[in-house]
This record gives C-alpha cells, structure tokens and sequence, in this order.
C-alpha cells in the first residue's frame, strides 16, 4: 500500500515554541486513524499540516504523493476532503443544507450563479442521505442543531470524492444521543472499503468509531505511540499521554477509559 502522508520529522514553531517536535509518521492508502491527545499537544497542527493548509517550519511533508513547498496546493486541496469547526464558521448560515454539500464539488463555500450538474445533486443526495440527512435539505444551515451541522460537514467533505478524508474533533458538543449516532455512522463509513483513508482528531476514546484501524498519541508536540489500535491503544500509552493514571478497556468494538480512584 502507499503513503498518502508522510512526515518525516517534522517540527512547527511559532514564537520560539513547538507546536509539534520532530514528528516521524505515514499514514497508507485504506487506513483509518485517531490522533489522540490532551488540549495543546499538537493534534489539529497535525491536521492542518495533513490538509495542506500549514506548512512544517522545519522537516519534510508528503500528502498523496506530493511533497508540501513542491506542489501548487490549490491542485492538492480538492483530493482532501476536511470537516471541522473551522470549515463550519466559513459556511453561510442562509444556504440551504443542500446548497451547503454542493457548493464543494466547485471548490467554493457558498453559492454564487453556478450550474450543478444532476449527478452533483444526485451525489450530495446520497452523502447526505448516508448521513441521516435527508429530511433536512431544505433546513438553513444555521439552524441546524450541532449534530445535524457536524453530519453535515461530513457530507459536504466527501462531495469532491476526496483520496484522504480529515476530520477534526467531530463528536465535540454532542449530547450523548448525538454522539452515538455520528459515531456509528462514522464506523460504517470507516469498513467501507471504496471510503477514503481517513484521520479523525478526537480527546475522548469513546468517540472512536469501529472501524479505525490506526491511533498516534501526542503530547507536547511529540508523538508517544503510534500504531495499530490493538498495540498501541492501551492503559500505559494512554496514562502517558494525558499525564494520570487511566484505565482503558476494550467492550466490543468500543472502547472506554476512566481514571483510577483516589487512594
């Protein structure tokens, strides 16, 4: 399988601190990973370096083949598709939802006098309707509630048919209803094997999807762990990561983490 990232030790600084430190990591073609990590440790730089969006102050960058400073990142960015809340505050809250997904297949974040094809409306239909989204194609944007917003963001990212799919902390502000539904539905669209690669950001290993194969661990801008999820996923790793003694357990396809008690 090839790379469709590659870091090869890869540093960011802002005002003489390392947002990530010497960072060595590939992610191959059908992978599905989570970058686990406390507040500040370096998750979304990772993902922001993964999107073409941040280049690396030191090191070198390889998404899909092409190397970052190498490549015009405008040809790069449309075989990336990206959710999160970043994309979301781009977003006008006029536009239908519908309007919201089809406005990807042009690159754009909202709608200007553009002519969509059938199939770009037929597309946007079914990612949406994957999503549990179809009842609400003609709800504004920003009245939708966080989870309705979240999925679809989601829909809207896979519109360009993307190579490697990124999501950025999307269970955040669910309630509980909210993030077992996305969750599961994100664990369906991980075992598909026509799906993209895929690199999810998240704090909490509950909102790990089934499915996702791979899970890097950062802290302080270093990588801790970084492999399959039934190597590297474990009590140690993650009691190092966030810097307390935890707990993980692995129920079902799910998995579970809490603090040991006070003694």
């Amino acid at each position: 399988m090839s790379d469709v990232l590659e870091l090869v030790d890869v540093s960011v600084v802002r005002d003489g601190r390392a947002l990530v430190d010497d960072v060595s990591w590939s992610v191959k073609e059908g992978e599905r990973w989570v970058i686990l990590g406390p507040n500040g440790a370096g998750k979304t730089t990772l993902l922001n370096i993964a999107s073409s969006y941040l280049f690396p102050s030191r090191g070198d960058a390889t998404i899909l083949g092409e190397r970052l400073g190498r490549v015009d990142v405008f040809d790069l960015r449309p075989r990336i598709g990206m959710a999160g809340i970043a994309m979301a505050e781009k977003l006008p809250k006029r536009q239908t939802v519908l309007e919201t997904v089809l406005t990807a297949a042009y690159g754009m974040t909202a709608t200007w006098n553009e002519d969509y094809d059938a199939v770009d409306e037929d597309r946007a239909r079914a990612f949406l309707d994957r999503l549990g989204m179809t009842e609400y194609l003609d709800r504004r944007f920003g009245t939708l509630s966080e989870g309705e917003r979240k999925r679809t963001l989601i829909a809207r990212a896979m519109m360009t048919d993307p190579e490697l799919l990124l999501l950025d902390e999307p269970a955040a502000g669910l309630d509980l209803g909210g993030r077992e539904d996305l969750v599961r539905r994100l664990g369906r669209l991980a075992r598909d094997p026509y799906a993209p690669s895929m690199i999810m950001v998240t704090h909490h290993v509950e909102e790990i999807p089934p499915g996702f194969t791979h899970v890097l661990m950062i802290r302080q801008g270093k990588v801790l762990a970084a492999g399959p999820m039934e190597m590297e996923l474990s009590s140690r790793n993650l009691s190092l990561c966030f810097g307390l003694p935890l707990v993980v357990e692995h129920v079902g396809e799910r998995y579970t983490a809490q603090g040991l008690p006070l003694s």
